[in-house]
């Protein structure tokens, strides 16, 4: 892959809260009295929180498209980032509500285990780049890929030189590479609706000139994708340094 990134979802300011109290009471009250109160003071659960409204992404631009996935991309440090995640334990990293990312290479393929909620519908790109328009261009007229989700083909789309902006972390391998602002991206690109829930592969390889990328997706489809990946984590050990 060659690269892209727009300012992401604003980063939430956590406000912790704590409360004062006066002495403690040495003898403190017991019985059913106390426990009625104390009933009545403890938070009431609404019930688990909604799922989030999947994102219709057969609507999305190719601005919009390529937009979210380069600003996705160049979200988070080289050292936890998905495009150069080795195994899949960074799968998760800056996912957005209503949609779930994947990544390609930096060059080579690699093999991802990875878990995806259920009823979330998924983007990747088969190859991509971001760079000047004249870069597109040729990089498009060489631009060869093909992605496999359990042994039938997907559709791929080709989305040619499209103007995004986009502002990387200081620490993203996506800025090492060239500025990001008011760069041109382009390339091959799967949407897919969702998944069932289960187990399923996604084989995609992409090429264009003398750049090649690929990587076997082995997805877990899940209603807590959070704990299959800390599942993954456990199994494969810290990143190697």
């Amino acid at each position: 892959m060659r690269f892209v990134r727009t300012p992401l979802l604003p980063l939430a300011a956590l406000v912790l809260l704590s409360g004062c109290s006066g002495a403690a009471d040495p003898t403190p009250a017991t019985g059913p009295a106390a426990s009625a109160h104390a009933a009545e003071d403890s938070p009431v659960s609404d019930g688990p929180s909604p799922k989030p409204t999947p994102v219709d992404i057969r609507s999305l631009t190719s601005a919009e498209l390529q937009h979210q996935w380069w600003s996705w991309a160049g979200s988070t440090p080289t050292e936890r980032n998905p495009v150069v995640d080795p195994d899949g334990r960074h799968c998760g990293e800056g996912q957005h509500e209503g949609i779930w990312l994947l990544a390609g290479t930096f060059g080579g393929t690699v093999t991802r285990t990875c878990a995806v909620p259920v009823g979330t519908p998924v983007l990747f790109p088969v190859v991509t780049m971001y760079g000047k328009s004249s870069d597109c261009l040729t990089f498009m007229n060489d631009a060869r890929g093909s992605a496999v989700l359990d042994g039938t083909a997907l559709s791929v789309e080709e989305l040619g030189s499209t103007q995004i902006r986009a502002d990387p972390m200081p620490d993203s391998p996506i800025r090492s590479h060239r500025d990001f602002n008011d760069s041109w991206a382009c390339g091959l690109w799967v949407r897919l609706d969702e998944l069932t829930p289960g187990r399923h592969e996604i084989v995609l390889r992409g090429s264009s000139g003398t750049f090649s990328t690929g990587v076997d997706y082995r997805l877990t489809a899940t209603e807590d994708p959070t704990a299959v990946s800390r599942a993954q984590a456990d199994r494969t050990g810290p990143p190697s340094v």
